[in-house]
């Protein structure tokens, strides 16, 4: 098995058991993070959003497939997430596309593309539903997550 693979393997493995500590391992330093939700997360960030979702998940359940190593930086996989969204208590299965680029055997870059449409049905109900498609609720969604992050980080960030 591919370097790439087995860290892709390492990555979403200890994803399934909420172990950010190990998922965090798989990533350097300096790793970008993207996502509809989160945007664009650096300067360790991506850490504190891993630590984050493992620490508050409800219900939860993963999947991973189809790692495809594009060449020796690039690789993408699916994966499946199911969970309670915490502030609704509301069922979402979120079907998810990652692109990473891997380099010296961690993660640089991290993109992950999913229909926040489909996302806000779910985890918001009749207001996702109706309203979903639009930036007022795709606004009102990232800076809910925007928040909720820098609170954590405040919360659990060493003290310099």
């Amino acid at each position: 098995m591919h370097s790439n693979e087995a860290l892709i393997r390492r990555f979403y493995a200890a994803f399934q058991k909420l172990d950010y500590k190990t998922m965090n391992d798989c990533y350097s330093e300096g790793a970008i993070f993207n996502d509809p939700v989160f945007g664009i997360l650096q300067n360790g960030e991506p850490m504190y959003m891993w630590e984050m979702l493992c620490r508050n998940a409800k219900d939860f359940n993963l999947t991973y497939s189809d790692i495809e190593l594009l060449d020796e930086e690039y690789a993408t996989c699916n994966w499946i997430a199911s969970y309670t969204f915490s502030k609704t208590g509301r069922k979402v299965v979120n079907h998810v596309k990652a692109h990473m680029r891997i380099e010296d055997g961690k993660i640089t870059e991290h993109s992950d593309k999913f229909d926040l449409w489909k996302w806000s049905r779910q985890a918001l109900g009749l207001p996702g539903l109706l309203l979903g498609w639009s930036n007022f609720i795709h606004s009102k969604v990232r800076n809910s997550a925007a928040k909720s992050l820098s609170e954590f980080i405040s919360k659990n960030a060493p003290q310099q």
